[in-house]
């Protein structure tokens, strides 16, 4: 009579339970992703995940949960160690919220004071527009009056604070600081637009001043610092209300800039960086253009290789992929897709709002109708996939981004995030 060997029999059931659990963990948003700061880790607004889903039901994905009580404001999600961290204003506060992976109040922290116009027309603007950044079990979150401070993520305990129109002598930004800021290393990049520092760089451990550059011309821009590297030098590139320029990050040494500016002063859009070339973009009939680093000596000098009114972005971002560029137009209203070296159009469709990618999609959400399309990201021609509406939130335009983490899309309007399955 042979001895039966049960190991492998319980080694299976084992290994059954195991993924089952992990399976379970998933479902319930026990997910490792990170998305810890505006437009992703490398400011390219891509996603690295994949096993998504490459086409959506009718009825769009599953809504796993959504979270309310934010208050008003347009700040997207910052996804870390655990948790989902936003902004969002009310009785005229501005706070941070924490949320666990199941959209479960973990904490709230009050953050300032609240930004508010006296122009009617402008009225549903209100709130946050800064997205947290999340570094090393730190919060990181400028609001919309300047005040930028550093909390612990896990508990909302403010470790620093700093109020940039005073600390850099500022003068009163026409909607409100709308940067979400960056981390490089120890180094914290911000651009307070003052007469004492236009763009500065802080240390993130206490608040205190590396250095301030105030060669940048202008008033207050709109756009969050995108970090390149290019010529051996490490630089941030960034706007003001007239030019998109380059400064070194370890002297603050501005290195480059081009006069852009349209109508309204408002360069919002952030840089598009790829080896020697530099997309950039703004809204309002401005159109965009590629520019390229040349060195000379120890300057580098910005060459124009092509321009065109195409796709003159309003501050819904642009998506680098596979030699295209991916984005929507506002005097040129559509979504476009561009080659990149040449400016030259590959397709064009009806709408405008703002686009993230992941796994070889583009999610592209109006900023009017709060529809959200899954398209394929690719320059032969549009290929939508899938389309549904997201609720309303409260007031306002769909502005916030969506990101893509976890296999999860979030979306953001007014005092909700809707979060969505968008697993294979």
């Amino acid at each position: 009579m042979h001895r039966i060997n049960k190991r492998p029999v319980l080694s299976v059931i084992f290994l059954s339970v195991l993924l089952s659990f992990f399976a379970i963990g998933s479902a319930t948003g026990q997910s490792t992703a990170e998305w810890p700061c505006f437009h992703g880790p490398d400011r390219t607004n891509k996603s690295a995940e994949t096993g998504l889903l490459k086409k959506w039901p009718g009825s769009g994905p599953r809504l796993l949960f959504t979270i309310s009580g934010l208050g008003e404001g347009y700040s997207s999600v910052s996804i870390a160690g655990g948790y989902i961290y936003t902004a969002g204003v009310s009785n005229g506060v501005s706070s941070l919220f924490a949320f666990d992976m199941n959209g479960k109040p973990v904490w709230k922290k009050a953050a300032g004071n609240s930004w508010s116009t006296t122009a009617s027309w402008a009225s549903s603007y209100t709130g946050p527009r800064s997205t947290p950044t999340y570094d090393s079990g730190v919060l990181y979150y400028l609001n919309e009056t300047g005040r930028l401070g550093a909390f612990d993520a896990k508990t909302g305990k403010e470790l620093w604070f700093r109020l940039l129109d005073k600390d850099f002598d500022a003068p009163p930004t026409e909607y409100g600081y709308s940067e979400s800021v960056l981390i490089d290393g120890d180094r914290l990049y911000v651009r307070p637009a003052g007469r004492k520092g236009v763009q500065v760089c802080l240390n993130k451990n206490d608040g205190s001043l590396i250095w301030a550059n105030t060669d940048i011309p202008g008033s207050e821009g709109y756009t969050s610092a995108v970090i390149h590297n290019h010529a051996g030098y490490r630089m941030i590139t960034g706007a003001s209300s007239n030019c998109y320029y380059g400064v070194d990050t370890r002297t603050g040494r501005l290195l480059w800039k081009v006069d852009f500016e349209n109508q309204r002063g408002l360069n919002i859009t952030n840089t598009v960086v790829s080896g020697e070339n530099v997309f950039i973009t703004s809204g309002y009939g401005k159109g965009c253009m590629l520019v390229k680093l040349n060195v000379s000596g120890q300057k580098l000098v910005p060459q124009t290789v092509w321009q065109t009114e195409l796709m003159d972005n309003h501050h819904g971002g642009v998506i680098l992929h596979n030699g295209s560029l991916f984005g929507s137009g506002t005097n040129s209203r559509g979504w476009f897709c561009l080659d990149f070296l040449t400016g030259r159009e590959l397709w064009k469709t009806d709408g405008k709002g703002s686009v993230t990618f992941a796994d070889g999609m583009l999610y592209l959400l109006d900023e009017r109708t709060g529809s959200v399309k899954l398209v394929k990201a690719a320059s032969e021609k549009y290929e939508q996939a899938g389309e549904f509406r997201v609720p309303s939130g409260g007031q306002g335009m769909y502005w916030a981004h969506p990101v893509v983490c976890g296999g999860r899309l979030y979306i953001r309007h007014a005092d909700k995030i809707f979060v969505y399955d968008i697993r294979a």
